[in-house]
């Protein structure tokens, strides 16, 4: 006992010395910061009036003023009150979304929301087929020229569909609002079995895309939605900016609101290029 507790001692007196030099380092010979030469590129849409969600929800983005303007005592001060519902505009899809035992957004591991990407171009045949459907052909053709997508890697589709945000017709494939809306939505999604393969076979650890869902707009089921997210694999919508990303050397850091119990929530997602 005596030698551990000598130890134990020696261990906290070399932790402190240790504190206590690099307290004492002049800030110039510190080194310098990793990350200030890279550049990042946002992914993300800005939070506004013109903020698309889905055709019959009943509530979109509300930014409330509450206070602006100059003080009595002379100052300027502003504060504002945020509505919105947890899924439009840029947002994380948590696998409760559609998976009963599915992660919340807040249960959601850090290593889920950053990490290596790629990114998936399927724009050509995509605009050519408001109902096109992402198989693993796709995926395949990809990797014949890029190489194996890696375990634990995030996969973002390009599908062009970005170009029209946010004009509601052009995105959605109809300016209709409300229930009504819901028969005559066209955008491109995922298919059920690519989702199920991308999640069984290739072990990814998340989904984007740039569509207003990862499901197709015909879809009855969401059957992608539930193939991730049975297996925990949440997914990013209405991604912004995915032509400017290469097809690989990606690393993406896509943080939502921390709302606990969250089926999803807004997302500032953003990515920048390795060399």
């Amino acid at each position: 006992m005596m030698k551990l507790f000598r130890l134990s001692m020696l261990g906290l007196a070399v932790a402190f010395l240790l504190i206590s030099c690099y307290s004492n380092t002049p800030v110039e010979t510190l080194s310098p910061d990793p990350f200030a030469d890279l550049k990042w590129i946002d992914l993300t849409y800005s939070f506004d009036s013109t903020t698309l969600y889905w055709p019959n929800n009943p509530d979109g983005f509300q930014h409330r003023v509450d206070a602006e303007g100059v003080t009595e005592l002379g100052y300027y001060y502003s504060s504002y009150t945020l509505l919105t519902p947890e899924h439009g505009g840029t947002h994380l899809d948590s696998p409760i979304h559609f998976y009963e035992k599915g992660e919340t957004v807040d249960e959601l591991p850090l290593s889920k929301l950053t990490g290596n990407a790629v990114v998936v171009d399927v724009s050509e045949k995509a605009l050519n087929d408001r109902d096109y459907l992402i198989d693993s052909a796709a995926v395949l053709d990809w990797e014949s020229v890029n190489g194996k997508i890696p375990e634990n890697t995030m996969v973002l589709f390009r599908t062009g569909y970005g170009q029209f945000y946010p004009d509601r017709e052009g995105y959605f494939g109809t300016a209709k609002t409300g229930v009504e809306a819901i028969p005559e939505l066209h955008f491109p999604g995922i298919q059920p079995e690519t989702a199920e393969w991308l999640a069984k076979a290739r072990k990814v650890k998340a989904v984007g895309l740039d569509t207003p869902s990862l499901d197709y707009g015909q879809s009855k089921d969401f059957a992608a939605h539930q193939r991730l997210m049975e297996n925990q694999i949440p997914g990013f919508e209405n991604m912004a900016n995915l032509d400017q990303l290469p097809a690989t050397g990606i690393y993406v850091v896509a943080l939502p609101m921390k709302i606990k119990g969250g089926s999803g929530g807004p997302l500032r997602v953003i990515a920048t290029i390795r060399d």
